[in-house]
């Protein structure tokens, strides 16, 4: 039986999350109960239920992109699926950014967190802190730490994203997103 994953959406172009012109993943769900996130249409247990090959699919069938970024809710909540996942995209060279709210710590501490991440490129790391807002390079908070799993990136390379963006698909579809699309609270 196929693994399957609680999507809240996808993007397939986005230059506001992560180095280049990049394929979105939101995953669905997320416990973790950060004073001030600024996604929390996402933190409930609904959400699309699609099978990990199929997310995979639509990313590998998209074109001029550079890499994919994992964000939430809270994407760790699932991890096997976020493991599948990277696993299916990791062949085609494709960059992976996993942002999520548990500290590198917490993920180093529990294997099957570790697990579901070892393949990716970045991984941001940490709570939001709502005392420490920044809003910058993919950063939530200041806290929030850069873990490069490989060297395909650094801390440089989130450096010049865009704060926000409007994304008008071809459907009509407008999808606002970044770090601050959300606005100041």
């Amino acid at each position: 039986m196929a693994l399957t994953w609680r999507v809240h959406a996808t993007l397939a172009r986005s230059a506001a999350n992560g180095p280049g012109t990049r394929f979105v993943v939101w995953a669905q769900g997320c416990t973790l109960g950060c004073a001030g996130c600024f996604n929390p249409e996402t933190h409930g247990a609904g959400g699309d239920v699609r099978t990990v090959g199929e997310v995979a699919g639509e990313v590998l069938a998209a074109s001029g992109i550079d890499g994919v970024t994992v964000s939430g809710g809270e994407p760790l909540e699932q991890p096997g699926a976020l493991r599948e996942f990277c696993g299916l995209v990791r062949p085609s060279g494709l960059g992976i950014v996993v942002l999520t709210g548990f500290a590198r710590r917490e993920i180093e501490a529990d294997p099957e967190l570790a697990a579901a991440v070892e393949l990716a490129d970045m991984v941001i790391a940490g709570r939001y802190n709502e005392r420490l807002r920044l809003g910058a390079g993919l950063r939530g908070s200041s806290n929030k730490e850069y873990w490069a799993i490989t060297d395909r990136y650094g801390p440089d390379d989130f450096a010049a994203l865009p704060d926000a963006e409007v994304v008008i698909s071809a459907d009509g579809t407008i999808a606002v997103t970044g770090m601050h699309a959300w606005g100041e609270r």
